[in-house]
């Protein structure tokens, strides 16, 4: 299994923070959002590979954060030419772009590089190894804001996903999805069939939405908790958390 780690957004929420820094290199004390995620992905042993793909704007300052640290697993750093916000690829386009590029053909990981969790990602995947279907990640909330920022599911009692929808003005359920997904190798091909039929390319939920409608999906509800760096109060929360643990 490979682990992939979307890091090439630009983040223009959080200027004038991100202007010359992506958002996931942005310290919390002496590490990063970055860090915590590597140090999640190397406690898990099938996963022998990890891919961050970041933009042509900020590579440089992928590659000096890697060469300042000592990683457990392979960790190899990708951009997909875009400059800014303009010409970007989306999310969606940037899993493709690494699945082209890197020739994943195997089980693959896939993660938001912005978020900061608590997850045991080694039991996700033992659930999924399990299951042997393509798996979201999920966890019940009680925030209707909240809600509306992510996806909302619909399961049934074998915790199959029935519905799916991604930023729901009206959610159905309490049970929101987190940006950590987990597919099969023989999915991978669905992502180019995805894009080729135009549908939205930027944030990545909306791809097992559609494939919820074509194929089995799985979901794990994750003990833990989730803070995203989306705006400057969740980062000043989030480097005041750091401080205290």
């Amino acid at each position: 299994m490979k682990a992939l780690i979307l890091a090439a957004g630009y983040a223009t929420r959080l200027y004038p923070l991100t202007r010359n820094m992506p958002k996931s290199l942005l310290p919390l004390g002496d590490i990063t959002i970055l860090d915590l995620i590597i140090r999640k992905m190397e406690e898990v042993a099938s996963i022998t590979d990890i891919i961050i793909v970041s933009n042509a704007k900020f590579h440089e300052h992928f590659i000096n954060w890697a060469d300042s640290r000592s990683f457990q697993k392979k960790v190899n750093i990708i951009h997909d030419g875009s400059t800014s916000e303009d010409n970007r690829l989306g999310a969606i386009g940037d899993i493709q772009f690494a699945i082209e590029k890197e020739g994943i053909d195997e089980d693959l990981l896939v993660c938001a590089g912005d978020n900061v969790f608590t997850f045991d990602l080694g039991s996700y995947v033992d659930y999924f190894l399990r299951q042997q279907t393509d798996c979201i990640l999920v966890q019940r909330l009680q925030d209707s804001d909240e809600l509306r920022r992510v996806g909302v599911v619909e399961l049934d009692d074998s915790s199959r996903v029935l519905s799916f929808e991604e930023k729901p003005e009206h959610p159905k359920t309490d049970i929101g999805v987190f940006a950590v997904y987990l597919y099969r190798k023989e999915t991978l091909p669905l992502f180019k069939d995805y894009l080729l039929s135009g549908h939205q390319k930027d944030a990545p939920g909306y791809f097992p939405e559609w494939l919820s409608g074509m194929k089995e999906l799985s979901a794990y509800f994750a003990e833990g908790v989730s803070y995203d760096m989306g705006t400057h109060e969740a980062y000043r929360k989030l480097q005041e958390l750091m401080k205290n643990l």
